[in-house]
C-alpha cells in the first residue's frame, strides 16, 4: 500500500462470482466484471444499502448504449420513453464498457477523489473537520474510532459484549471495513449530541439523523450485478429540471457550505448521494492500512429536501401523511410483498419508485433485496438485516394483476389471522389465570399483561404462515380462499404455545377451547 487507500483498485467490496467463489474487489474490477458477479456480500447491510445508491449514481455516469448515449443524459431523460429505450440498449449490451469504466474513474473524476486518505479531498469526507472539531484549547477533539464502527461500544457506559473495544484502548479498523462504516454513518447516522464543530463563534454539538435512519429499502435484484446496477438507476423525474449541475460529492469542485442553504436537488447523482446530514473524517493508522480515529459531526442544519427516496415504501399514517416504512427486525420480507407488487395502494402505501417500469422480458428473473436497520430516531441501534425474495416481480400488478391482488389478499389474511391469534392467546391466558373473567361475555384484556402464550404463539405462527403464503403463490390457487390454511396454522401455533391438551387442567382446557373458537370465527361467512 502506498500513502493512500485507492478505492478504485484496493479490494474493499465483498462479492460472489458466478462460479460460486467469493472475493473482494475495488470499484474498477467491480464495474468491469459486474456481469460475472452474482451478489454483493458486504456483512454490514446498512453499508450495502448505501453502497448500492453510490454504485447506482456511478452507473448512470458509466453506462451507455451502443451509440454512446449515457444513462444520465439530461436531454434523453426529458422523455421517459427515450430514456427507457437507452436503458434497454444498455441492458442488451450485457456488460459495462471497460473503457467507459476507466474513463470515469481515471479522467472524469478529479484525481485523488477516490482515495480514502487523500489529504485534500478524501472520499466522502470533509478534511476541514481536523481544524473545526477542536476543544476549548484548540486541540483536536476527534470522536473516536469506536464511534465510527457500528456495533462497538462507545463512551464510559458502553457494554463490552462481543469485543473489547473500549475508548481507553481503541483498536484500529482495517481500511476496507472503515469504508463500509463510513458509508453506513452517512446514510444511517444518529441524531442528537455529536462532536462539536466550530465554524464561526458558535460551536454546535448536535445534528440530524442520516437520510435513511430507521428505514428499510428495497432493491431490484437480478441474476447478475450488471443488470442489478442498471436497473438501480432511478427513473428520471424530480431534480431533472434543476439548474445546478448534477454532481456527486466526489465529483464536486467545492466542498458544501455547512452554513449555507441545501444544495439544489438534481438527478440522478444528488438524489442518491446528496442528502447526508453528517460529516466524517477518518484518521489513518501510521502504516495507513487502517483507521485509528475519526471525526463524526454534523454537515448541515438546513431543511431537508422533500424528496422521495426511490428505494423505500411510503406508508400513510393515521393523519394521512406519507412516511417511510421503518425497518423491523422481527418482520419477514414476504409481509411487504403487497406493497412491492401493487402499482399504487393509494390510501395505504406507495411502492418504491425504483420498482416501476421494469423491462417485461426480465421480470420473471427479478427478485427483491431488502436492507433494513432497526433503529430509533436518535442513538439506539437494535439490529440490521438483509433478505431476498424468490423471483416475484413477474407478479407486479401491471404485469399480472390477478396474481398481484391474490397475493395482496393472502398477505392481508395472514395479518388478520396473526392479529386474531395474538388476541386469542392473550384471552386464553386471562381465562386460565383469572377465574372472575370466565363468566364475562366480553373479557377485558390488559395489553401490559399479555401472559407468556401470545409471544410463543406468534413465534410459531409467522414461520408457518410464510410457508403457507409461498404455497399460495401457485397460480392454480389464485381462486382459493387464503384463510383456511392460515387459520389452521394459527390453531397449531396456539396449541403448541399453550401446551399439550393431556397435561392441561380444566381451566386451561376451557381457555383453550374458547381461544380456538375465537380463531375459527374468522372462517364464518360475514353476516
Amino acid at each position: 500500500m502506498a500513502d493512500g487507500f485507492d478505492l478504485r483498485d484496493e479490494p474493499w467490496i465483498a462479492v460472489r462470482w458466478a462460479d460460486g467463489g467469493s472475493a473482494w474487489c475495488g470499484l474498477r474490477e467491480l464495474f468491469q466484471r459486474a456481469h460475472e458477479i452474482v451478489d454483493l456480500e458486504l456483512p454490514v447491510p446498512p453499508a450495502a444499502s448505501g453502497l448500492l445508491r453510490i454504485l447506482a449514481a456511478m452507473t448512470a455516469r458509466i453506462a451507455r448504449d451502443d451509440e454512446g448515449v449515457r444513462l444520465d443524459d439530461g436531454d434523453v431523460a426529458e422523455e421517459i420513453v427515450s430514456w427507457l429505450g437507452v436503458r434497454d440498449r444498455v441492458l442488451a449490451g450485457g456488460r459495462f464498457d471497460p473503457g467507459a469504466v476507466d474513463a470515469y474513474l481515471d479522467e472524469e473524476v478529479p484525481a485523488g477523489r477516490f482515495d480514502l486518505f487523500d489529504p485534500q479531498r478524501p472520499f466522502l469526507q470533509d478534511p476541514r473537520l481536523a481544524a473545526e472539531c477542536v476543544d476549548a484549547k484548540g486541540l483536536p477533539n476527534p470522536s473516536g474510532v469506536n464511534k465510527l464502527v457500528f456495533g462497538r461500544p462507545t463512551g464510559v457506559n458502553g457494554a463490552v459484549l462481543f469485543g473489547h473495544f473500549t475508548d481507553g484502548e481503541p483498536v484500529a479498523v482495517p481500511a476496507a471495513e472503515a469504508v463500509w462504516h463510513l458509508i453506513a454513518q452517512l446514510y444511517y447516522g444518529p441524531s442528537g449530541q455529536c462532536t462539536p464543530r466550530r465554524i464561526t463563534t458558535v460551536k454546535p454539538g448536535n445534528g440530524d439523523a442520516g437520510p435513511l435512519r430507521k428505514a428499510v429499502s428495497y432493491h431490484v435484484w437480478a441474476p447478475d450485478l450488471f443488470t442489478t446496477l442498471v436497473l438501480s438507476v432511478p427513473l428520471p423525474g424530480e431534480g431533472l429540471e434543476a439548474e445546478a449541475r448534477d454532481e456527486c460529492p466526489w465529483e464536486a469542485g467545492e466542498l458544501p457550505d455547512p452554513l449555507g442553504p441545501p444544495q439544489e436537488l438534481t438527478w440522478p447523482g444528488r438524489r442518491l448521494t446528496g442528502h447526508f446530514r453528517h460529516a466524517v473524517l477518518l484518521k489513518p493508522s501510521a502504516d495507513r492500512s487502517g483507521v485509528c480515529d475519526a471525526y463524526i459531526t454534523w454537515s448541515t442544519h438546513g431543511p431537508r429536501h422533500a424528496d422521495r427516496d426511490p428505494y423505500t415504501v411510503l406508508d400513510r399514517d393515521k393523519d394521512g401523511q406519507l412516511r417511510v416504512r421503518e425497518a423491523d427486525g422481527a418482520r419477514a420480507l414476504w409481509r411487504d410483498l403487497d406493497a412491492l407488487l401493487l402499482m399504487d395502494s393509494g390510501d395505504r402505501s406507495l411502492r418504491p419508485a425504483a420498482l416501476g417500469d421494469l423491462p417485461s422480458h426480465l421480470r420473471s428473473r427479478l427478485s427483491v433485496r431488502a436492507y433494513g436497520f432497526h433503529q430509533d430516531g436518535q442513538q439506539k441501534d437494535t439490529t440490521w438485516f438483509e433478505a431476498t425474495t424468490p423471483p416475484v416481480l413477474q407478479w407486479q400488478e401491471e404485469a399480472d394483476p390477478r396474481m398481484a391482488r391474490h397475493l395482496a389478499r393472502c398477505h392481508r389474511a395472514a395479518e388478520d389471522v396473526g392479529e386474531r391469534l395474538d388476541y386469542a392467546a392473550r384471552l386464553a391466558w386471562k381465562l386460565a389465570t383469572d377465574t372472575s373473567a370466565v363468566s364475562e361475555t366480553k373479557v377485558k384484556l390488559d395489553r401490559k399483561k399479555p401472559g407468556p402464550w401470545a409471544m410463543a404463539a406468534r413465534g410459531r405462527y409467522w414461520p408457518a404462515a410464510e410457508r403457507e403464503f409461498w404455497k399460495m403463490t401457485d397460480a392454480e390457487r389464485c381462486d382459493s380462499p387464503p384463510l383456511p390454511p392460515l387459520v389452521n396454522a394459527a390453531l397449531t401455533a396456539l396449541d403448541e404455545a399453550i401446551g399439550t391438551a393431556g397435561r392441561a387442567d380444566i381451566r386451561v382446557a376451557r381457555a383453550r377451547t374458547r381461544a380456538r373458537s375465537t380463531l375459527r370465527a374468522l372462517l364464518r361467512p360475514a353476516a
